[in-house]
């Protein structure tokens, strides 16, 4: 039988290269999408339309109100997006506790389910120094999923994979071009239009520009601010 996986799925480049990794290993892929909140919204349709071509089980989009508890300029009005800055301060991009509120709607959706796999596209290279993509992070997860579940009690272990982990965007787009992505249909801006153009210049653009350059092949992304 088929093993069932959910994958934390942004339609950005990470989590695109994920579930690819996810489907190239056997795994039966269920999406799961976040609506919550953030500036970017695009990202929510281009989900949509690479988990649809990719033709996943199904794929859910749960809508949550991040930004009513605000914090992060990626869901608060009074707060910009700034441009990137090379430093060790955790930017304000930051999303209160975002990947521990993700993890564990997936959690509950992979218990139902009987999917004990879920794959997210965690990196702590070339990241913003998220507290929440490090390795001990996500160990402390898995334990936790593996002590409060009705499946695990029972003697279905949870595991969450982050393949990207330790890989440079660099390799992560070499990964995804073998494994046949086409990532001009992804999504990886903080401030992308309503077109799904990227600034260029914050963040996640900064890494994924980056990233294409080093890997020596054509970045696919359309930029509105460069």
């Amino acid at each position: 039988m088929q093993k069932k996986a959910i994958i934390l799925f942004s339609g950005g480049l990470d989590s695109t290269t994920c579930l690819a990794i996810a489907q190239s290993q056997g795994y039966a892929c269920y999406a799961l999408s976040f609506a919550y909140g953030q500036k970017h919204h695009v990202e929510i349709e281009r989900a949509k339309q690479i988990a649809h071509s990719f033709g996943v089980v199904t794929h859910q989009v749960f809508v949550l109100p991040l930004e009513q508890i605000r914090g992060s300029s990626l869901t608060d009005g009074d707060m910009v997006v700034p441009d990137y800055q090379d430093g060790s301060a955790i930017p304000n991009t930051y999303v209160p506790a975002r990947n521990t509120i993700f993890l564990s709607f997936a959690l509950a959706w992979g218990e139902v389910l009987g999917a004990h796999d879920i794959f997210m596209g965690a990196n702590y290279l070339d990241y913003s120094g998220y507290p929440d993509c490090r390795p001990d992070y996500l160990h402390a997860f898995e334990t936790m999923a593996n002590l409060a579940t009705k499946a695990s009690v029972e003697g279905q272990q949870f595991k969450i994979h982050a393949p990207l982990l330790k890989m440079h965007k660099a390799e992560i787009i070499r990964e995804g071009l073998r494994l046949g992505i086409d990532y001009s249909h992804t999504v990886s801006c903080y401030r992308a239009d309503r077109m799904g153009r990227a600034c260029g210049k914050c963040d996640s653009c900064t890494y994924r520009k980056k990233g294409f350059e080093e890997a020596k092949v054509p970045d696919p992304t359309i930029y509105y601010g460069v």
